[in-house]
């Protein structure tokens, strides 16, 4: 059963909502549990091809519960050696689930996505923004370091500079700063949101499926080797894909002038 979270599947394209909107959808650690589940569901879901991750009500994430941090509760009591531990086994899942998925997972921002929220978002591929929402990488704000890894994960989508000058400031920026720095693909009116990450994820899953899996893990994992370990992931899944169906009759469709009929096969 899954708590502080809602998951739905419609046809191909799963939707993940973190449901705690009188916290502003801050990690809970039934909330981290869901949500490791509901991934797992929609990767071993054959019919899902792509997913939306979004929050309910005026946030999309604020990352750490501020009374938790106050009363040392929850994830956030214990010395050190036990804080150490409950990270590895408790927010830090979510980073490393996250990094094994191979469907492509777009984030809705619908409203603001604060410290862990905003590393959630990075850890997601797509981005879209809901206009008047704030995003902020507010650890220092806070006397914390980014516990989750988003130091690593904003630098990976913004560049280095531009993510050292977020963390160490903690200051927040708006759906149109994050989209000129690249944080966001795209931002859109709060009512046109989900349509707009639907409409995503729905180009996405049009796709043959595998060619998608596997050029989303060539993507990441050709990101800091060498060029000759690239290629020969290229090769090797360039090898599996072109002898599927799907890419047949993608082929066929092009040529004849039609809509493919992808299958996933």
């Amino acid at each position: 059963m899954l708590t502080d979270l809602r998951y739905e599947a419609t046809g191909a394209v799963a939707r993940i909502t973190l449901d705690r909107p009188d916290a502003r959808n801050a990690y809970s650690t039934a909330m981290i549990e869901s949500l490791v589940a509901a991934l797992d569901a929609a990767e071993a879901d054959s019919a899902v091809r792509a997913i939306v991750l979004t929050g309910a009500g005026k946030a999309f994430h604020a990352g750490g519960d501020l009374k938790q941090m106050r009363d040392g509760a929850g994830m956030f009591a214990g010395g050190p050696v036990a804080l150490r531990r409950q990270y590895v086994d408790g927010i830090q899942r979510v980073p490393r689930r996250l990094a094994q998925l191979d469907k492509p997972i777009i984030a809705a921002l619908n409203g603001s996505a604060i410290g862990a929220g905003l590393d959630l978002a990075c850890m997601c591929d797509l981005r879209v923004c809901a206009r008047g929402a704030q995003l902020g990488s507010t650890f220092v704000k806070v006397g914390l370091v980014p516990g989750d890894g988003g130091a690593y994960f904003l630098a990976r989508t913004v560049g280095f500079p531009r993510a050292l000058e977020l963390v160490l400031t903690g200051r927040l920026i708006d759906a149109d700063e994050a989209l000129a720095i690249g944080l966001v693909h795209q931002v859109v009116a709060p009512e046109e949101l989900l349509a707009a990450a639907d409409a995503f994820a729905h180009q996405i899953a049009a796709n043959a499926p595998l060619a998608v899996r596997l050029t989303k893990r060539a993507a990441y994992r050709s990101w800091d080797v060498d060029v000759d370990t690239a290629l020969e992931l290229a090769a090797s899944f360039q090898g599996m894909v072109q002898n599927t169906s799907d890419h047949r009759e993608a082929v066929d469709a092009i040529l004849g002038k039609r809509p493919p009929d992808i299958r996933g096969e």
